[in-house]
């Protein structure tokens, strides 16, 4: 039986292998190719991978990914659809479960929403639910850099504080709408925002996420 993480796999290499690797995404200045390996590095490269979180490693990412993105590109989307080598520790269901259903999610959006004739993606209910157990989890961490005080919210009533700050901004939304406001991608998340005006301008400018 599949993970979600393996199923939003499959989709992100398929999507990135029917966009083309010249193909724009969300992630400002990447193609889909740097996309393509950046998800490779992550995974194969954890020495350099490093480098997204330290800075004093950033260069050496940089320089990484960049042999990466050099590679053929039919050669990366196999290495997506693949996935990591034994020895890494995406190898393990339970880690690639917890690692990678946001990590791929968002960058299925990144290219899907990044296309002219995008639509939005029915969720199922069982999927929604994996995601908003990340976002509650993970929702401090993605809002700490808010200038206001941020509050997600399902259409349900259900709620999770990224940041305690006033004024707050109450942001509602589906799951995976949220999931992607609270990961920078604020201008692309179909959601509702309720609080003061100058304050929800801040917040739509903020650099949310990791």
């Amino acid at each position: 039986m599949s993970t979600h993480a393996q199923r939003e796999r499959l989709l992100l290499a398929d999507l990135l292998e029917t966009a083309g690797p010249n193909a724009p995404t969300l992630c400002q200045g990447w193609s889909a190719r740097d996309l393509a390996a950046h998800v490779v590095v992550r995974e194969r490269r954890s020495d350099a991978a490093a480098g997204a979180l330290f800075k004093p490693l950033a260069a050496r990412l940089e320089r990484v990914q960049s042999e990466f993105a050099a590679k053929p590109y039919e050669e990366l989307i196999q290495l997506i659809r693949t996935g990591p080598p034994r020895t890494s520790p995406f190898a393990l269901k339970q880690i690639d479960e917890a690692a990678n259903t946001v990590e791929f999610y968002v960058h299925t959006e990144d290219v899907r929403r990044a296309q002219a004739d995008w639509t939005p993606r029915e969720l199922d209910p069982v999927f929604a639910d994996a995601l908003w157990a990340r976002l509650e989890k993970m929702a401090r961490v993605l809002g700490r850099k808010s200038p206001v005080g941020l509050v997600l919210r399902r259409p349900d009533g259900r709620t999770a504080v990224g940041n305690r700050s006033v004024p707050v901004v109450t942001v509602t939304g589906e799951p995976g709408e949220l999931t992607l406001f609270a990961f920078g991608r604020q201008g692309e998340a179909r959601v509702e925002l309720e609080g003061d005006e100058v304050a929800k301008a801040k917040l739509m400018a903020a650099r949310l996420g990791i």
